[in-house]
């Protein structure tokens, strides 16, 4: 069998850093169209199979990585910065660029456990788009409706400010109402993400844009993941850092995971944690045990992501009843009974 080179690409806006096994330098190539073709052809000559390794930097490396995973004796890993940046600190690579990175990236192929990156649909890949587009303009309209609060308690801000802040909020909500649309468009296309949808919102707590943000994340994952590994992808799962019996620190969520399931989990996990009876039982029993509030709504988060999983795998809606159990209420009698 032939041996698998490996391959690492640092990709930035313009262009990609190449560093290959067997040709000891480093090649560049422009990060365009034209230039991922030429990559292609550089990789795939003379019938070898290569193993390439590129960080997840967001939109800049997508259509590299869709490019590379169509190609026959190709395999694509998108790692984690966070586990290349450690990666580099135990290789003592002290300095940083984009050549040093490529070679990092191309060690951390060849030494490392390599995770084939799957391609998602195309449909998914739009309905990720419009979710991370609804997490931003959420993010706009918050900060807006802070800012229209602000100017309306001060006498010295002119009529003309909040009438431009009132017209900027109602241009970004009604573009956040037209990404919603074509949000359900997508979801609607595919039978999967049509009946996932359902499931997610038969949970008190998850409305539609929190329902399309989760299930644009989650739809990227693989069928094949445990709910430890969904955990863990969300960077929920716990972080122990203790040595001997004198340093024992408190135990805290990784965060080495998506940033962005974690914000999609958040505000459902709010409302669940007042509103649904279940889940309000579970943060109450964490708050008796001496958890802190926020501590309780992180375990509340992990619990619904829990949830989440089950009825995706078991293809039922929401019950309660399996994620927390209630002790029922302790019925005290009057002294005059009790004899």
């Amino acid at each position: 069998m032939d041996k698998i080179e490996a391959c690492g690409i640092e990709v930035s806006a313009r262009e990609l850093v190449v560093a290959l096994e067997k040709k000891g330098g480093l090649r560049r190539f422009a990060n365009t169209p034209a230039g991922h073709r030429a990559l292609l052809h550089m990789l795939t000559r003379g019938g070898k199979r290569v193993s390439v390794c590129l960080e997840a930097t967001g939109l800049y490396g997508l259509d590299i990585a869709l490019a590379l995973s169509e190609q026959v004796g190709l395999e694509v890993m998108v790692a984690n910065p966070r586990a290349v940046r450690h990666f580099a600190q135990a290789m003592m690579q002290r300095s940083k660029n984009d050549q040093l990175d490529a070679l990092v990236l191309r060690e951390f192929a060849a030494r490392m456990p390599f995770k084939r990156w799957v391609r998602p649909k195309q449909n998914t890949l739009a309905l990720w788009a419009i979710g991370r587009r609804l997490e931003a303009l959420t993010a706009l309209c918050t900060a807006e409706k802070n800012r229209r609060h602000a100017t309306g308690l001060s006498q010295a801000i002119p009529a003309s400010v909040r009438r431009d802040l009132a017209r900027s909020l109602r241009f970004h909500q009604q573009a956040m109402k037209q990404l919603r649309q074509e949000a359900l468009r997508c979801i609607t296309a595919d039978t999967q993400l049509q009946r996932h949808y359902q499931l997610l919102q038969s949970v008190s707590g998850i409305g539609e844009t929190s329902a399309i943000q989760l299930l644009a994340e989650l739809a990227l994952l693989p069928e094949d993941r445990d709910v430890r590994q969904w955990v863990a992808y969300a960077g929920l799962d716990p972080r122990e850092h203790s040595s001997g019996t004198s340093v024992r620190k408190y135990t805290r969520i990784s965060k080495i995971g998506n940033r962005h399931l974690r914000h999609a989990l958040y505000m459902p996990a709010l409302v669940a944690s007042r509103r649904e009876p279940h889940l309000r039982g579970f943060y109450e029993h964490l708050l008796e045990r001496g958890k802190k509030k926020r501590q309780a709504l992180v375990a509340v988060a992990r619990k619904l992501l829990h949830a989440i999983y089950g009825m995706f795998h078991s293809d039922q809606p929401y019950d309660g009843a399996r994620v927390y159990h209630l002790s029922p209420p302790v019925v005290t009698l009057p002294a005059a009974q009790m004899t």
